[in-house]
């Protein structure tokens, strides 16, 4: 009898241990997910991608006569905008110092300020997650011919909570995929892609009634100033 309980004892121990762990026993590494800023105030702190959009839909912006911003933040798009001698409105749901702006819930604006709409706007009211809250008031509000929006590249990709019913019925004109980073936050470059996404309520091809593909166009570093910045090319592609 003692011979047995010795036997279980050993058995028992032997059970017990685990052994070496497999490779997929091991706790997984993630990264803490960053805590978003508050109302989502990711500014624009660098301007060559205003710059590069005026250089290239300039003209077309011209013919509306004014521009409004609605996400103004600091006013760094705002402050190139009226340098190239465009009128521009600005506003924000918070004051950022942007100069001669006004405060106002983008929401609460029944009617466009400006034929032309330029912003980078709240990244979690416009993407699939929030319900593209943002772009659904852009579009029912009338008036406005143009719209740029400065968005992330992978942003139409998102099909949930009716974005992607929202693009499929009313999709944009065109979009300029820029070909370098942005500094949203004073630190560096951003890891991901940015594009301006335009709405043109003038262009026959995506406002007669067909719903063709918007065009895809590429955006290097321009200026209305020169044609070409000739800056060094990115090395952390």
């Amino acid at each position: 009898m003692s011979n047995a309980k010795a036997l279980f004892r050993a058995t028992k121990r032997r059970r017990a241990d685990p052994g070496p762990a497999l490779l997929d026993d091991l706790p997984v590494q993630r990264k803490p997910r960053e805590k978003r800023r508050a109302d989502d105030a990711y500014l624009t702190v660098e301007t060559d991608a205003i710059r590069a959009l005026l250089a290239r839909d300039g003209d077309r912006i011209r013919r509306e006569g004014s521009v409004w911003d609605p996400a103004c933040g600091r006013g760094d798009m705002v402050n190139v905008i009226r340098a190239e001698g465009i009128p521009c409105t600005a506003s924000d749901l918070v004051l950022r110092g942007c100069p001669d702006s006004w405060q106002a819930d983008f929401f609460s604006c029944g009617r466009p300020r400006a034929k032309a709409i330029i912003t980078n706007p709240p990244f979690d009211l416009i993407n699939a997650k929030g319900r593209a809250l943002w772009l659904k008031h852009s579009l029912a509000m009338p008036d406005w011919r143009y719209m740029a929006l400065l968005l992330a590249w992978d942003w139409p990709a998102g099909k949930i909570n009716g974005l992607g019913q929202i693009l499929d019925t009313t999709p944009f004109s065109y979009s300029y995929l820029i070909r370098w980073k942005i500094d949203f936050t004073g630190q560096g470059q951003a890891p991901q892609r940015n594009a301006w996404f335009v709405f043109d309520r003038d262009d026959p091809r995506s406002y007669d009634g067909t719903l063709p593909e918007p065009s895809f166009r590429l955006l290097d570093r321009l200026d209305a100033r020169q044609p070409d910045l000739n800056l060094e090319p990115e090395t952390d592609q």
